[in-house]
């Protein structure tokens, strides 16, 4: 079976909760000043265009026949609006969450969903967690890399991550935005470099904190291959042996990217083989960004082009998928 770990839904329901509020016109003005005018004019094109595959369950299901997808884990739009007061944020979550519920109620055989909580009120969002699973009959949820400015690694959220290894959830980790803002504004280089930036960062966090150590159980699932932090790995582990300020984990921090997934999403057979170097092709699973212009169409063909073994080569088209997601269902 064929599954893509990386789809996306739009709630319009959602959104309209936030128009209008202070909060949400600051971050329009951060999207402002992050962006170009032309990448701001096209992603606003790419939005309009796509937004019956951000919504409707059976155009999401003509794609993946397309793409010869089996199923897909479908989460949010990943604009989870960290800036919002309790009461907001609590409503929020719970509009998106009953969203995915519903989108993915549709056809439960193929699609499979991840909610949201708000990470700025960790109590609310360890309840959230809960209801999202309980409830909801999401799989997880998806978080960003930053939450208002709070590292994900900040102490704060430890009854999330906590609740997520109790519900044996899983934690989808899908950067938003960049924090270089500006400087990286021009030619869309805010996606195309900022977002892998900020995956590495978050990563390096919840490494030398010794996050995973203080919840050796939690199943996190990075996109995009994890940014750049597989590549370069070494340095991390350098930076551990020669500086004690370093020393916030256990392990050298490469021996914390087997107890990560990661997707599949690095676009050439080069980079996938170097991802499984790096993580085990037990620790990947296919992604396509669905529907978005930086994902991919043709999953199945990158993963061919890169010439894996019959077995990592089954793992990562859907055997590892098929794992993480039948663990939490078996709860």
């Amino acid at each position: 079976m064929i599954i893509d770990f990386h789809g996306h839904l739009a709630v319009p329901t959602a959104d309209a909760l936030v128009a209008g509020a202070p909060g949400f016109a600051a971050e329009l003005a951060d999207e402002r000043l992050a962006h170009s005018p032309e990448s701001l004019i096209a992603n606003q094109d790419q939005l309009a265009r796509l937004r019956p595959k951000l919504t409707d369950v059976a155009a999401r299901l003509d794609d993946l026949d397309a793409m010869g997808v089996a199923a897909q884990v479908v989460g949010p739009m990943p604009m989870h609006h960290y800036w919002a007061g309790r009461e907001l944020a609590g409503r929020l979550a719970r509009t998106t969450n009953e969203a995915v519920a519903e989108h993915c109620a549709a056809a439960p055989d193929r699609l499979h969903g991840l909610g949201t909580v708000p990470l700025q009120h960790p109590r609310l969002a360890a309840a959230e967690l809960s209801r999202a699973v309980t409830e909801y009959g999401l799989r997880g949820i998806s978080v960003s890399t930053t939450v208002d400015g709070r590292e994900l690694a900040d102490p704060a959220h430890d009854p999330v991550w906590a609740r997520a290894e109790e519900l044996d959830a899983l934690v989808f980790l899908h950067p938003w935005g960049c924090s270089l803002g500006e400087r990286l504004a021009t030619r869309y280089l805010g996606n195309t470099v900022g977002q892998p930036v900020e995956t590495t960062v978050a990563l390096s966090h919840l490494i030398f904190a010794g996050v995973l150590d203080r919840f050796p159980g939690l199943r996190l699932v990075v996109a995009h291959g994890g940014g750049y932090l597989p590549t370069y790995i070494g340095r991390s582990d350098h930076a551990w042996q020669v500086r004690p300020d370093a020393r916030g984990c256990a392990l050298p921090p490469s021996g914390y990217l087997r107890r990560l997934w990661f997707d599949a999403l690095v676009y050439t057979p080069q980079a996938l083989r170097h991802l499984v170097d790096a993580v085990g092709a037990d620790r990947i699973v296919l992604g396509t960004d669905y529907p978005f212009d930086m994902g991919v169409t043709d999953p199945v063909e990158r993963l061919d082009a890169a010439r894996l073994g019959p077995a990592d080569h089954a793992a990562i088209a859907g055997g590892n998928a098929m794992e993480l997601l039948s663990k939490g269902h078996q709860r």
